[in-house]
């Protein structure tokens, strides 16, 4: 008697095929979205939102500056979430996703340091001061170069891992007390809160939260992108090395 025909969807290595190509559409997805609103964007901020009283033109940096150190914010909340799924777990994925994620906050606070001194220059007259917010930042960003710095030179992966998980867990305490520096040591440089739950009503008129939410939601859309391209990427390396090692 013969069997039954076997069609398409149930051949082999299909399910496989399938599901490269949905991840294979969702990263094109993402990349494609984050560019259209990448200039969008650009075209807002330069061409619609209005000039800041005080400061005029040199405001438009806020509308880099503050949605890239929330969206470093939320990276390093997923570093946190992703450590201890792989601490209870020890899956690798929850490993690449808190590896990928750190190393993407680094890059985004990175940004905020950079950004910080363009606009404190010319608004305050110096590139640089010991202001409370920019050295519990650049402790933040210190923190997490450490933490890459620890799965570079772990004596193994695993061990690397481990050692990391904890590091990105205990260093997300310096996250709120970069909000909240504003409001424990007010000064000239940060002297008020524009966003956030202890931020006034009215911080901003509905035009600049308007620019800035989509600035914010810019910037997440690059930040799911780029965390989606590195993990994979991460999950691949691991893939190799575990074929290597059985050969």
């Amino acid at each position: 008697m013969a069997g039954k025909p076997m069609s398409a969807a149930n051949a082999p290595g299909s399910t496989k095929a399938v599901g490269i190509l949905d991840a294979s559409a969702i990263r094109t997805g993402l990349l494609v979205v984050s560019a259209i609103l990448m200039f969008a964007d650009l075209a807002m901020i330069f061409m619609r939102m209005p000039v800041e009283q005080s400061t005029g033109n040199l405001f438009l940096i806020f509308y880099f500056h503050v949605p890239i150190a929330i969206v470093s914010f939320v990276a390093f909340f997923v570093t946190l979430c992703a450590s201890v799924l792989y601490l209870i777990s020890r899956k690798d994925v929850w490993d690449s996703i808190a590896h990928a994620s750190a190393e993407i906050g680094v890059l985004y606070i990175s940004l905020v340091l950079i950004t910080g001194s363009i606009w404190a220059k010319p608004a305050n007259g110096v590139w640089w001061t010991w202001d409370p917010r920019l050295t519990t930042s650049l402790i933040l960003w210190l923190i997490y170069v450490g933490y890459l710095m620890v799965r570079a030179y772990a004596a193994t992966p695993n061990q690397g891992a481990r050692f990391a998980a904890v590091v990105g867990i205990v260093g997300f305490i310096d996250v709120p007390i970069v909000y909240l520096s504003a409001v424990w040591w007010r000064n000239a440089i940060h002297p008020n809160l524009y966003l956030g739950p202890l931020a006034p009503k009215g911080a901003l008129n509905s035009e600049m939260a308007l620019g800035f939410l989509f600035s914010f939601i810019t910037f997440v859309s690059l930040f799911l992108y780029l965390l989606w391209e590195r993990a994979s990427l991460r999950m691949d390396e691991i893939a190799v090395k575990s074929i290597l090692s059985e050969t």
